[in-house]
């Protein structure tokens, strides 16, 4: 048995999950509301406030999909319930971000500034303190959606493995290299 897919997902106060017509599975709650379709040979049951997700056989195709689906639900009653965040941080001297209702505008290094148009459902904020790295923020309560976009970001000037510039998760360890050998006898 799968023990990511045997594990129960516990509904939190305030979010409801339905499962109606072609097994999909609809979850509501404070921060909004996401759909997920389930493949029919996976069972998913509502009861006493917890999630199970079920397999019919032990098909190595029904074991992915146990493990899968049950991840992808418990992402959206999290999402739901305490929403998801990512901040991205611009390293580079010059580098700026600029945030002005869905578009999102970078000068990172470029001849002309970069803008992003974020989908609706994204809440985007960049703060630049001095002599600090700018640093944009984006809140969600889709998690699917926020990692699409922050690669999206960060593949507008991916981190480079020399000075390591470039737009990178705040925290992200990178693997830098040497360089030239300045050594000559």
């Amino acid at each position: 048995m799968s023990r990511i897919g045997k594990a129960p997902i516990t509904v939190p106060k305030g979010v409801s999950v339905e499962i109606g017509a072609g097994n999909v599975v609809k979850v509501k709650g404070p921060k909004g509301e996401l759909f997920q379709a389930v493949d029919p040979d996976i069972t998913v049951k509502v009861e006493d406030g917890v999630l199970t997700v079920e397999r019919p056989t032990e098909q190595k195709r029904h074991k992915a999909l146990h493990g899968t689906y049950r991840a992808i639900l418990n992402n959206l009653v999290k999402g739901v319930s305490d929403g998801y965040k990512a901040e991205l941080e611009l390293v580079g001297v010059g580098y700026r971000a600029d945030v002005q209702k869905q578009a999102l505008t970078l000068s990172v290094g470029y001849s002309h500034p970069v803008v992003v148009l974020l989908p609706t459902e994204i809440k985007a904020s960049a703060k630049q303190d001095k002599g600090q790295n700018p640093i944009i923020t984006l809140e969600t309560h889709d998690k699917e959606l926020l990692g699409l976009v922050c690669a999206k970001i960060r593949s507008i000037r991916k981190p480079e493995p020399y000075k390591g510039k470039g737009i990178k998760f705040v925290g992200e360890v990178l693997r830098r290299k040497a360089g030239k050998s300045a050594s000559k006898k």
